[in-house]
């Protein structure tokens, strides 16, 4: 895992020394996500620069180091990532004749020639892997970037005056001293609905981030300084086009003998652990007790010739403890575990940093526990497995079986009768909706929620209503709207005749998976240069789920059906089967107590009217409710502490 970054100076006079200082500063920025070393490049007859930050995991010599030149001369490369099929892409290199021999073993290497061979796009619908790339062709005077097909890796592209500015993060695009820090208020406004910034907005009004599947080809005599590089972006790969095709090639489900698609699911996940556990360093697992993360490291065990090191995190408040059950599944699969336990002063501790870790806004508060056990992890290993993707693979959210209960039961009540009902459910606070069912701490949560399901007239607006952190973000950005915000639109209808839940796992892998899940869990890792890789997200996975019939994911009103039962052949039923709690944090009662110092320092109304992009007077009424328990405030004020936050750190 590495961190990439490069310019394109316009400037009539390109100052060389210039350049050679401003990418040097792009690179320094991203040092966490590569503290082994740093290399860069500087075309002799071109005013463009690449630069590299490495975190060694595969040919950990300076064979591997980057940026790479291809054998002929003609490509250059800087790569952030890891390509898992390499070995498959040297062999077919080789029976087609291109079987020269290599420098190092790196992955890097082989994609370079890949590319050499078979030209971009088919080299990227080719390989199996995360990844961001940057591939200059000298000849042509090309510059190609692309992400990975499920988004794990960012990468931004954009404009800092005349200059073109690309990098694996948004700070090193700051680093650059004529990059402007003007605010997009879509993109506000889109951050206040969701929690996340949805790709390819970001935060700031120059720039971009490529989302998931797409790439860029930009011919360097026809660009002009400036221009507008959204149609520029273009796709190798689509969710949509590879869920019709698995469509057409649906499998054989038999549900009275469901054995032989157990054991195939099985075997392919097992090939995906497999080739996620080469590497030239130290690797373990994230465990949370759950039925992903406990699926991937009970693969990973069967593989491995000694005790896979595993970590998880647990919070000292009731409710919001995993940590006994993921102890449970180490012992009981013999792994070499690894604890920590939380008090909110720890959260309070890592809070402030958020800013500097995430680039921009970003209000998923599980990104508190994801930076800590990704810091723990990283005192013994270097790689780290994660369940990341099976929610989204095989409906295990809990609003892929929720919802489509909620509307049906909301489908019930009298059209008129709705609107007064969802009313009394938000005049109860969610704390006194929790004590009617102490072991499901979210159930207050969830109530509301379903308040919003009431209003809902169709099963695009219930998603967009459970998704969405403010309902009417309007209301609180200043002349905020959301007219031309290229979310992932709810409305998109598949002719692949999905039901309500299958429609819900589609949305949430196009927008939730890669703006939230993916972003949380990349920013965490790499703030402390630690490798994150998730079996679950591999694109075999992916085609695999989409061939099967709904009820093989979602049974007897649970999700993830077979993966339990691939689960199940590998720990008793007993030490998993429980209500979804997810990665949660007390935040509501956080900001009552231990947090309330620090939130009122930057949402006073003071300083608020002073920042002037959001409504003062009504965030300090919906604060002061909160502090009275009057109402569900707290995803809602957690975007905003952490939109300020962001902006005392970067524009302040």
């Amino acid at each position: 895992m590495c961190g990439i970054t490069g310019l394109y100076t316009f400037n009539q006079r390109p100052d060389r020394t210039r350049i050679v200082q401003e990418n040097k500063a792009m690179c320094d920025a991203l040092e966490l996500r590569g503290p082994d070393s740093e290399g860069q490049w500087i075309d002799k007859e071109n005013p463009l620069a690449l630069g590299h930050r490495r975190l060694s995991i595969l040919d950990i010599s300076p064979a591997g180091a980057q940026p790479m030149a291809s054998d002929c001369g003609r490509y250059m490369i800087v790569f952030n990532g890891e390509i898992y099929n390499f070995k498959e892409v040297k062999d077919t290199l080789a029976a087609q004749g291109h079987d020269q021999p290599y420098k190092g073993h790196s992955d890097t290497e082989i994609l370079l020639r890949a590319f050499v061979y078979w030209g971009v796009k088919k080299t990227l619908k080719t390989i199996n892997g995360m990844f961001a790339i940057a591939l200059w062709d000298k000849k042509s005077r090309a510059l190609y970037l692309a992400r990975d097909r499920m988004g794990k890796k960012p990468l931004y592209v954009g404009w800092s005056g005349s200059t073109l500015v690309f990098a694996s993060g948004l700070k090193s695009l700051c680093a650059h001293s004529e990059f402007k820090r003007d605010i997009n208020r879509p993109a506000l406004t889109a951050f206040m609905r969701f929690g996340y910034v949805p790709a390819p907005l970001t935060i700031y009004s120059d720039v971009l981030q490529l989302s998931a599947g797409t790439m860029m080809a930009l011919d360097m005599q026809m660009l002009r300084s400036g221009q507008d590089l959204m149609p520029l972006i273009d796709s190798y790969w689509s969710h949509k086009e590879a869920l019709l095709a698995a469509k057409e090639q649906p499998l054989s489900f038999n549900e009275e003998n469901p054995v032989p698609i157990i054991d195939e699911f099985e075997a392919l996940l097992s090939q995906c652990v497999a080739d996620r556990m080469i590497a030239d360093v130290p690797l373990g697992a994230f465990l949370s007790g759950g039925i992903d993360s406990s699926a991937i490291v009970a693969l990973m065990q069967k593989q491995a010739g000694t005790p896979v090191k595993t970590y998880t995190i647990g919070f000292e408040e009731t409710g919001y403890n995993e940590a006994v059950h993921a102890r449970n599944i180490a012992q009981h699969l013999k792994t070499e575990h690894h604890e920590l336990m939380l008090k909110a002063k720890d959260a309070l501790d890592i809070v402030p940093k958020l800013a500097g870790i995430y680039d921009e806004p970003f209000a998923d508060a599980s990104a508190i526990p994801t930076y800590l056990i990704s810091n723990s992890a990283r005192d013994s290993v270097t790689v780290a497995l994660s369940g990341d993707g099976g929610d989204e693979m095989l409906g295990g959210y809990n609003r892929h079986i929720s919802g489509p209960k909620a509307w049906n039961t909301a489908q019930n009540i009298p059209p008129n009768l709705r609107g007064p009902f969802a009313q009394i459910i938000r005049t109860i606070p969610p704390r006194i909706w929790a004590k009617m069912r102490p072991s499901h701490p979210q159930f207050g949560s969830h109530m509301h929620k379903f308040a919003d399901v009431l209003t809902a007239k169709t099963q695009s607006d219930l998603y967009l209503s459970l998704v969405s952190k403010w309902q009417k973000p309007k209301a609180c950005v200043i002349d905020g709207y959301e007219e031309g915000v290229p979310l992932v639109n709810p409305d998109l209808q598949i002719d692949a005749g999905l039901g309500f839940p299958e429609h819900m796992m589609y949305w949430d892998a196009l927008s939730y998976l890669n703006g939230d899940i993916l972003t949380k869990v990349d920013r965490a890792s790499m703030a402390v240069s630690l490798e994150a890789r998730a079996p679950l997200l591999d694109t075999r996975i992916y085609e695999y789920v989409w061939r099967l019939p709904e009820n093989a994911k979602i049974r007897d009103g649970k999700g993830k059906w077979l993966l339990r039962e691939v689960l199940a052949r590998y720990v008793p039923r007993e030490l998993f089967e429980r209500p979804k709690q997810g990665f949660s944090v007390p935040i509501d009662s956080w900001l009552r107590t231990e947090l309330r110092d620090w939130a009122e320092d930057l949402i006073n109304p003071k300083a608020l009217k002073e920042n002037g992009w959001l409504d003062y007077r009504y965030i300090d009424k919906i604060w002061r409710e909160h502090q009275k328990s009057q109402g569900n405030h707290a995803e809602r004020l957690w975007c905003v502490l952490m939109f300020l936050s962001w902006y005392k750190k970067w524009i302040g």
